[in-house]
């Protein structure tokens, strides 16, 4: 895929600098959601208050050599893996979500997931169960057309795959495992093809949106001991699905061209770097040593930086690291999406254990703190706050009618060591199911 992009440099958005004062054409993609909801109201204007969040700045574009170096540097691995540019293009025949013969193996060494077995038979499946697996070993120069799948084939079996998100018949561990194995066998099946066409892109928003989803999912899983690493490998794949998808905008990018949901995958790039444990890993594979967030956004078209989706990642960001919680909490409560969200949801409860911290720091020993009060400040319910103080070390009373207080200068402030439990956040209960 990359080298397809260095053969039709020069329509990606870093030539492109001189029409963004034209006006944006907005591709009609059909993209199927599943368990999201829309960017809410428009942000508002006044809230830019530094110089990159002015609304007369525009990002640098850098020119098309700087631009080639910097997508070179992050090529996935399903594309070193797979990659078939020196090859004569390999079209896929097969017909099936999984080949015969991979089938029929699996079948004889039993290797058969569970939403694979025919009525629960280890030892038997059927084309309409069985699912091509990620093969990390795997070469185009080697492959059969037999053995990959063509793009109609790929878009069917994706739209299978996300349609056992919200199974219950399994834990969602069970569930994320195989989703997570197959749509990367999946995104090996379009590199080895060269496939970046528009069709791709919408399945690489797919296969986003189900890494962001299992994002927030896996933070809520308790009951198994390795969630930890299942949870980094998501994260692990989430980038590099993003970074392929982004690339593909800029591949298939007409002059001044913004694809209709563009500004809101971009906008999880920045919410994911709000906390600075997580940008090494984000930093692998998206921005090199001693590049910057900001250097990030001179690659960004100006109509994606005048976004309302931009705009809100940025001033969640702002807020995030001035410590500002009745910002940070109000503008996510007014305008996120169910994706920013899923992104945010870790942070949520770092920012309400913050607020604890200052209220009880700075709080009159005298004057209590109503509970009732802060409970809308940090946007959730009065039984749940009463848990998250005594679980920071914060004791609570009540007055003589009954009303639950917070004594401020307490000494006994700490994080819980074993994590936050999750917590409804009030007037956003849609993504909370």
């Amino acid at each position: 895929m990359e080298r397809s992009h260095q053969n039709r440099k020069g329509r990606g958005n870093h030539s492109s600098s001189s029409s963004s004062s034209q006006s944006t054409r907005i591709r009609n993609t059909k993209v199927s959601n599943f368990n999201e909801s829309s960017s809410a109201t428009n942000y508002a204007t006044n809230n830019r208050s530094n110089a990159h969040d002015d609304p007369q700045w525009k990002p640098r574009r850098g020119n098309t050599s700087s631009s080639n170096t910097q997508k070179e540097k992050i090529k996935t691995e399903e594309d070193k893996e797979a990659d078939s540019s020196d090859f004569p293009r390999l079209i896929g025949t097969c017909p099936f979500m999984c080949p015969e013969s991979e089938r029929s193996q699996r079948e004889r060494l039993q290797d058969l997931a569970v939403f694979e077995r025919l009525h629960g038979n280890p030892r038997k499946t059927s084309p309409a169960l069985a699912v091509k697996k990620f093969c990390r070993t795997i070469s185009a120069k080697h492959m059969q057309a037999s053995d990959v799948r063509p793009l109609p084939v790929l878009e069917d079996t994706l739209a299978y795959l996300l349609n056992l998100l919200d199974s219950t018949d399994h834990p969602f561990e069970v569930v994320h495992d195989f989703i997570f194995d197959r749509t990367r066998s999946i995104r090996q099946d379009l590199s080895m093809q060269n496939i970046f066409d528009d069709k791709s892109i919408y399945m690489y928003e797919k296969m986003v949106k189900f890494h962001v989803i299992s994002h927030l999912k896996l933070q809520r899983c308790r009951s198994s001991s390795n969630i930890s690493s299942v949870h980094y490998l998501n994260m692990e794949q989430l980038t590099k699905a993003l970074t392929s998808l982004y690339n593909l905008y800029d591949t298939n990018r007409d002059s001044g061209t913004v694809y209709r949901n563009e500004a809101e995958f971009r906008s999880l790039y920045v919410l994911l770097h709000l906390d600075s444990n997580t940008r090494p890993m984000v930093d692998l594979y998206f921005i090199t040593v001693g590049e910057s967030l900001s250097l990030w956004f001179r690659f960004v078209l100006h109509p994606i930086i005048r976004s309302k989706e931009m705009c809100f990642a940025r001033s969640v960001l702002r807020f995030y690291q001035m410590g500002n919680y009745m910002r940070f909490f109000s503008t996510i409560s007014a305008e996120a999406s169910y994706l920013q969200y899923c992104i945010l949801e870790p942070y949520i409860n770092k920012v309400r254990a913050l607020s604890l911290s200052y209220i009880n720091n700075a709080g009159y020993k005298l004057h209590p703190y109503p509970l009732v009060h802060l409970s809308k400040l940090l946007k959730m319910k009065e039984p749940d706050l009463e848990v998250l103080c005594n679980a920071c070390g914060l004791e609570t009373c009540a007055d003589d009618m009954g009303n639950k207080l917070l004594p401020t200068k307490q000494t006994t402030f700490c994080c819980p060591k074993e994590g936050f439990q999750s917590y409804n956040f009030t007037g956003l209960e849609q993504f909370e199911s």
